[in-house]
């Protein structure tokens, strides 16, 4: 039986009663922990096997995804010049929005009455699905018939950072755990040389809230993500410094977890296992990081295939670091793209410009991926999710409130939005939802950011009601207190 047996979550609410009785006449406390906590334990051994989940927690149902590699547009993307295709829109291009469109909403930054925008980018239909997609991506057209795309996403949040936190956690204020950590709670990991959730960073910064959006919250912090770097020294502070032995680290570690196993003993904080457990992970990623999260190996024709550049930091070198990582068992690839803020406020934030270099960064390294895990067999029961944290405006942002912008651009809609998923359980080649015939709000189907959680839940195997833990007198769950729906539609 591993610790985490008999760590019951019980015992994570109440430390402070534990401390209580602890300190408490007549050896309470030793009576407590040893009845609550130490007859639980088989062994003597105190390190925690992460790879195997907890009865309690264990998947309702088999799941059809076994992992999910979660490409997120740091700033939304334009559904509009993607695939939201909307000829009416077009023929109302430079008119002034009607007022039914602004009364009683807030914007990000629109002022006064501004004019609609129609879409900046030819579209065509693809594959036998018909699917529309825009000129922006040439290489994901040739994946039409694997993409099951959600056009009616809502959320309720206008701002990058709360709707971050909304997408990835469930929640718009910080301190709650992010899908990968409820997940690779609830699976285990597959590599116990690798940590179930890893976390890959372009676009030249992090995104807004920051780590937040792959932390454990409440959770055991084991259950983090860990963020990578495509470039050199994947992981920082992992390597042993000049004149440090393999050897003397492992001496230095057996040392630290009998100290670390005496306090567990005493206190019986769940945190000191975790502590435990991230000094022994770190020690054998030692060993199997450097080798996995490299890239200058790979084949040059599959280098050629993503656009990958060895040593660089890039989407596209992440894209193959998360097929990578895929294959060798992380439950959880997390990857963050910044530059998708196109409020037409500069050039690189224009619809014509930065967003322009923006899809080719992406393009070619989305389709080889989709491309790489069909090939290798994997897309089966890999879940690749795309998408940023909310939509754009059919209007064109006019910060100043008289006259548009300098540069061609739109503002934040958290009322509708698109995302794709591919493989791991969902039907390939389908449009779910559609939005009004200016693309502003959702016309049929809408599918809220609970919805979305609670169906990436169910195609991994867990029923979202009852993945849950328990902190501040509440059950907590991924999808809130609030009612979300499985949405059937998209499940094949």
């Amino acid at each position: 039986m591993n610790v985490f047996q008999h760590i019951a979550q019980e015992e994570l609410r109440h430390v402070t009663r534990r401390h209580f009785l602890k300190e408490s006449a007549f050896g309470l406390g030793s009576l407590w922990l040893g009845s609550n906590t130490l007859s639980a334990a088989t062994g003597s051994s105190i390190e925690r096997d992460v790879t195997k989940p907890l009865d309690s927690r264990a998947p309702s149902f088999a799941p059809k995804a076994k992992r999910i590699i979660f490409l997120h547009m740091a700033g939304a993307p334009s559904q509009f010049e993607l695939f939201d295709h909307k000829p009416v829109l077009q023929q109302y291009n430079g008119k002034e929005c009607p007022a039914e469109y602004l009364e009683g909403q807030r914007f990000a930054f629109i002022q006064g009455v501004p004019q609609l925008l129609g879409p900046q980018f030819d579209f065509k239909q693809h594959g036998q699905s018909g699917a529309w997609i825009s000129d922006r991506l040439p290489s994901l057209h040739k994946h039409a018939d694997k993409l099951c795309f959600i056009k009616s996403m809502v959320t309720d949040q206008f701002n990058h950072a709360p709707a971050k936190l909304m997408m990835h956690t469930g929640q718009a204020n910080l301190g709650h755990p992010s899908m990968g950590a409820w997940l690779t709670w609830g699976l285990g990991t597959e590599n116990q040389n690798l940590p179930g959730y890893m976390v890959l960073l372009s676009g030249g910064r992090p995104p807004r809230a920051g780590a937040a959006l792959w932390s454990t919250g409440y959770l055991p912090t084991v259950y983090q993500g860990v963020q990578c770097r495509s470039g050199a020294d994947p992981i920082l502070n992992a390597a042993n410094p000049p004149g440090l032995t393999r050897d003397i680290r492992r001496a230095a570690l057996d040392s630290m977890n009998r100290l670390n196993t005496r306090t567990h003993e005493e206190i019986g904080d769940p945190e000191t296992v975790t502590r435990i457990s991230q000094y022994e992970m770190a020690y054998r990623m030692q060993v199997s990081v450097p080798e996995i999260m490299t890239i200058k190996d790979e084949p040059k024709p599959v280098l050629d295939m993503y656009g990958a550049v060895p040593g660089k930091t890039s989407f596209a070198n992440n894209c193959l670091l998360a097929r990578k990582l895929a294959e060798n068992g992380v439950r959880y690839i997390q990857l963050f793209d910044w530059g998708w803020d196109t409020h037409g406020s500069s050039a690189s934030e224009s619809l014509k410009d930065g967003f322009v270099k923006k899809c080719k960064d992406i393009d070619q390294a989305i389709g080889a991926l989709l491309s790489d895990l069909e090939m290798r067999g994997m897309l089966e029961d890999t879940l690749v999710v795309w998408g940023g944290e909310f939509g754009r405006t059919p209007m064109q942002e006019n910060r100043g409130g008289g006259t548009a912008n300098a540069f061609v651009g739109r503002d934040h809609n958290p009322n509708a939005f698109t995302i794709w998923m591919a493989g791991g359980g969902v039907k390939p080649g389908i449009t779910f939802g559609e939005t009004d015939e200016l693309g502003y709000r959702v016309a049929k189907d809408p599918v809220h950011v609970r919805d979305f959680h609670a169906t990436i839940l169910q195609l991994c195997g867990f029923d979202h009601h009852k993945l849950s833990f328990p902190f501040q007198g509440l059950n907590q769950k991924l999808t809130g207190v609030k009612p979300a729906k499985i949405v059937k539609g998209i499940l094949a």
